[in-house]
């Protein structure tokens, strides 16, 4: 396997070793949404949709194939860390609460389909919102910037209402998340 990524503008491979470019923007540089060029001709496509105010191309190059794999393999073992310690405190939360007698009824009411959700290490850790449309509606109902750390907590809001919805329809035996499977709005 010779290729380390693929350029994100025509889809080119980018072999380990080779040289790249990024953009200097650090919204174009995201852990969850970095973009990668093979040329510079590839990074100047990606200005008209983006619209930076000021923006240039940066030379790097790609890891060996060896430097990868190291890589990959010190996130792997800091994701398996940072998920076993937080599934020590939720076990040992959930462990709590269930030795209620309430608890225990409404666990034994809920008919939960255990398939229902997948774990939360196999699912993608996206931005859930659309950006643009977020800031326009704070700047228009308020005059204020949005800062770009705000997508980050709002798309885990929204991944925590997903899936009340679909333990709702879980209980209801559905296969289909409606409307009504949405907890309600809070109201301030």
């Amino acid at each position: 396997m010779s290729t380390w990524k693929h350029c994100s503008s025509c889809k080119a491979d980018i072999d380990f070793g080779q040289t790249y470019w990024v953009c200097n923007v650090s919204t174009c540089n995201r852990n969850r949404m970095a973009l990668y060029f093979c040329s510079v001709s590839c990074w100047e496509a990606h200005l008209p949709t983006m619209r930076h105010r000021e923006a240039w191309a940066v030379e790097k190059r790609a890891p060996s194939a060896s430097e990868w794999e190291r890589q990959q393999a010190e996130e792997s073992a800091a994701e398996a860390r940072a998920s076993s310690s937080s599934s020590s405190s939720s076990s040992a939360s959930s462990s709590s609460s269930s030795s209620s007698p309430a608890a225990a009824a409404e666990a034994s009411r809920r008919k939960v389909v255990p398939s229902a959700l997948a774990p939360a290490g196999d699912l993608p850790e996206e931005i859930l919102i659309v950006v643009s449309k977020l800031k326009k509606y704070i700047r228009a109902r308020s005059g204020m910037n949005t800062s770009d750390t705000v997508l980050h907590k709002l798309s885990d809001h929204l991944r925590h209402i997903a899936d009340q919805a679909i333990r709702n329809a879980g209980e209801d035996g559905r296969k289909t998340v409606l409307d009504r499977d949405i907890p309600p709005v809070p109201r301030y």
